[in-house]
Order: C-alpha cells, then structure tokens, then sequence
C-alpha cells in the first residue's frame, strides 16, 4: 500500500479555503464506510473524552438525513440565536450543534446535494464556535455530498473511520479512507466499535463479529489502528438517554477503551502539528540554500 499521507494538508490548499473557524485548532472528521457501526457513539465518546482532560471540544452533527447527536448527548433545547448567530449548546463540556436542532423530530430531510452543501456551510459559517482545541465533525456514512463539502470548505487536521470487525463493513471503510486520501486529507486511523462481548458475570470474552479485522485494514492501509470498544448494554443506554458511557460508567472497559482512543487521537494531532512544522521548516531551508537564478 501508499505510504499515509502524515501532517497537515498542503499549505497552498489550505489557503484557497475559507477560514470560517478561526479559532479551532483541530478540524476532525469522524467517518464510517456503512452505517450502523456506531459511528455516532464514538463521536459522543470521544469529543466527551477530549472535554474531561480539559481540552475545549466542540462537535458538530454533519449528518443531515438522520442527526441523532442531540439525543445521544442529551440536549433538546434548541440554541439561542445572538446577533445574527447561532451560539452552540452545550453538554457534558462540550459545544454542540445539529441540524436536529432545526428539523421536527417526525420530518424527513429530503435535500439534494446543493442544500446539503448549503446547510453545512452554516453549520461552520453562522454558528459561534469560539476557541477549540478539537472539533469533532460526525460525518453521515458513506462518501457522499457531506464528506465532498466538508473537505471543500474547512482544512481537515485528519479523519478517523470507524468500523466493526466484519469484512463487509471493512469493505466499506478501505473505500471510505481512499476517499480522504484523493482530497489529501490525513488518515489518522481506524477504530474497531462493537469489537467483543465481555461477559460481566464470568468475564468471557465473545467475539461476535469476528476479529481482528480493524487491526488487519489499518495495517493494509498504512494507517494506525487507534482501538477496540466491546460491545455493551451500557453503551446503547447512554445514547438513548443522553448520558455516554465515559461519564455514566468511567470506570467500565468501555469508558476506559474510549478514553485511551481519545489520547491517542490528541497524540496524532499533536505529531502532525510538529511534522507540519518541520515540513515548513525544512522548505525555508530549501530555498535558503537554492542558488539565486537570472541577473
């Protein structure tokens, strides 16, 4: 396979865009190739995660046709506007912010892809983010028009895919991560939801999508593999209540699973400010050492 594609994106694309964040420090975009592999439950997870080690997380529900965020995170209030904005909500220490704030809960979203793109960009545009050390973006499953727009409107620090450990959902995700890689977006690595069942009674481990698969495409990718989350009851129940596992239960596996993806994460970021740095560096230097041309 290609080498991943490490750093920040190139610095003449990320200067053709508009900065409609400024003061966000990390864009990531949170993707799966199918749905129902709990790509939103990792998205709650981690952004919660990032919060409780102090980090400023703010989290946006990229997925038009079914936002389920602001129930997983347990918000129905919808934000107040000031002047002429949208200020997020706020819940478990992070901003948030969805279209199933704006959308009646018995509405389907019937849009092509100009609104989509549209309602995205006021997602960014029009919402009052502030400073952020991490936004978390979760993606709708797939490669359709909201992963094409996001890429075409915010300088992407990376994207995280998540997957669970059967070859049709890995699949899937090998197209998705290709996807990222033809816009020049950092792969920053898979994670593996729904991994094994452990038993709480007798601590058996029960591999109920087979194993080890999330390890396998990130190794033929070339990209690292951030984790496993087991599956569990408590899961499902912190989504349905608004109440996530890392601050329901953090002493459970799964919290502590959650947690370890997120530092992780924050590491990834962290190298690819510093090989972002070096890149410009040693370009300087580059030109400094190249021999003048012309009179």
């Amino acid at each position: 396979m290609a080498e991943q594609q490490g750093g920040a994106p190139h610095q003449d694309e990320a200067a053709a865009k508009p900065n409609m964040i400024p003061g966000v420090k990390h864009v990531v975009a949170i993707s799966s190739g199918k749905g129902g592999v709990g790509k939103s439950t990792v998205s709650v997870n981690l952004a919660v995660a990032l919060a409780l080690t102090g980090a400023k997380v703010g989290l946006l529900d990229a997925d038009i046709y079914g936002p389920n965020i602001p129930m997983m995170m347990g918000v129905e209030k919808t934000p107040e506007q000031k002047d002429g904005k949208i200020a997020p909500a706020e819940s478990h220490g992070v901003k948030l912010i969805s279209m199933g704030f704006f959308v009646p809960e018995d509405t389907a979203v019937v849009w092509r892809g100009p609104m989509v793109h549209t309602a995205i960009q006021q997602l960014f545009r029009d919402v009052l983010w502030g400073d952020l050390d991490y936004l978390l973006i979760d993606l709708p499953p797939g490669t359709g028009d909201a992963q094409l727009t996001l890429t075409q409107l915010v300088s992407l620090s990376g994207a995280v895919t998540v997957t669970t450990p059967q070859e049709v959902a890995l699949h899937d995700v090998r197209k998705g991560m290709m996807m990222f890689q033809k816009v020049n977006v950092p792969l920053l690595g898979i994670v593996e939801n729904m991994s094994f069942f452990l038993c709480g009674h007798c601590g058996e481990r029960t591999e109920i999508f087979s194993h080890g698969g999330g390890e396998r495409a990130a190794e033929k990718l070339g990209i690292p593999f951030l984790g496993r989350v087991p599956i569990d009851p408590a899961i499902r129940a912190g989504g349905d209540t608004g109440n996530p596992i890392v601050v329901a239960k953090p002493d459970s596996p799964q919290a502590q699973a959650f947690r370890e993806i997120a530092a992780k994460l924050a590491a990834a970021l962290q190298t690819g400010e510093a090989g972002a740095a070096k890149s410009r560096i040693a370009s300087l230097l580059d030109k400094i050492k190249r021999p003048a041309t012309g009179n």
